[in-house]
């Protein structure tokens, strides 16, 4: 429960990404927002951690980086900027059923009928919500929202299934942010040229979504979908179009209907819903490899244990168990 209510705080600040994107950002400009909102925090969290990937991991960091943080940040701010930020945020609701679809063909997780259920349940929430009769709906708008959420969902499934090598969270996070930050320069000045004159307001609002929306933001995401199975972590993402709502009504001004309300009240009744589904065991004969193999000497620590995605779609309870028993038993060293 911890980690589920730690993990949902980084939905919840992607929420408030519509509201600063209107009044803060300079208009017209999608590319650049994505590029200042994730390189300065990747070369920020590179500049602490100050490590550099090896090996595959320079180029599956950069397929993450791209996928994470590259094109889907370019593509949801052409959908934020080319759609009411309603309609932006029903596109993105998709994901969690992306993501469930992705996760039984690449993670061989064992998807609930009841997530599914709250997927939709979720989808039908966000549209009551958010939606209104005039809400524009812009092509090149809908099909950004629509690759934005496919390229997440990928993402998300790949950083599972590649798990983490033995650095910190937060050096992974960086690698990924820079990457995708570094795919975004020549994208956004071939198709926007030089950036614009920035005024005070413009900076306070890409500071803010760089450091307390990516980089934060991310480093809490990345972390819960370690400790969960992708698909209940991708039905958190719900909370972000609940928190544009919440946020135009109490910032913004904007009216709520009863029937925004009782959207809101399906699509967090789904969240919840979703995540007591119950939780499949998975684990890998590569996990028990490892654990004999960080048995057999002191140069093996927690990371090559449980960084490297040898554990799919398991349970972080039942590890902490099986951690436990073994310790018991002098199976693994009480490190770990």
């Amino acid at each position: 429960m911890r980690v589920l209510l730690v993990t949902a705080i980084t939905p919840v600040l992607w929420g408030t990404t519509y509201a600063v994107t209107t009044e803060f950002l300079p208009p017209e400009r999608p590319l650049l927002s994505g590029l200042l909102r994730a390189l300065p925090a990747g070369l920020a969290l590179l500049a602490i951690t100050r490590q550099l990937p090896r090996g595959a991991w320079w180029w599956r960091s950069a397929v993450l980086g791209a996928l994470n943080i590259g094109i889907f940040f370019a593509l949801l701010f052409v959908a934020a900027y080319r759609l009411p930020g309603g309609m932006a945020a029903v596109l993105g609701a998709v994901q969690p059923l992306l993501v469930a679809g992705l996760s039984v063909l690449l993670l061989s997780e064992r998807v609930s009928l009841r997530t599914l259920i709250a997927g939709l349940m979720g989808v039908a929430g966000v549209s009551l919500a958010v939606l209104t009769a005039a809400a524009d709906l812009d092509p090149v708008g809908v099909l950004a929202g629509l690759a934005g959420a496919g390229s997440m969902a990928f993402g998300l499934v790949l950083t599972k299934r590649w798990g983490r090598p033995a650095v910190s969270l937060l050096t992974m996070t960086g690698w990924q942010l820079t990457m995708g930050g570094l795919l975004l320069v020549p994208v956004t000045l071939l198709a926007e040229g030089l950036p614009p004159a920035l005024s005070l307001t413009n900076i306070s609002g890409y500071a803010y979504l760089s450091l307390i929306g990516t980089a934060l933001a991310y480093t809490l995401w990345f972390r819960g979908l370690e400790l969960l199975p992708a698909a209940r972590v991708s039905l958190l993402s719900l909370l972000a179009p609940l928190t544009a709502t919440v946020v135009g009504w109490a910032a913004l001004g904007q009216s709520l209907t009863p029937v925004q309300l009782a959207g809101m009240t399906l699509a967090f009744g789904a969240v919840v819903w979703g995540q007591t589904a119950r939780r499949s065991v998975h684990v890998s004969r590569a996990y028990h490899s490892v654990r004999i193999t960080a048995a057999s000497g002191p140069e093996h620590g927690p990371a090559d244990l449980v960084g490297r995605g040898d554990v799919t779609g398991s349970d972080p309870a039942d590890r902490r168990d099986e951690r436990r028993d073994d310790r018991v038993r002098g199976v693994v060293p009480a490190g770990l």
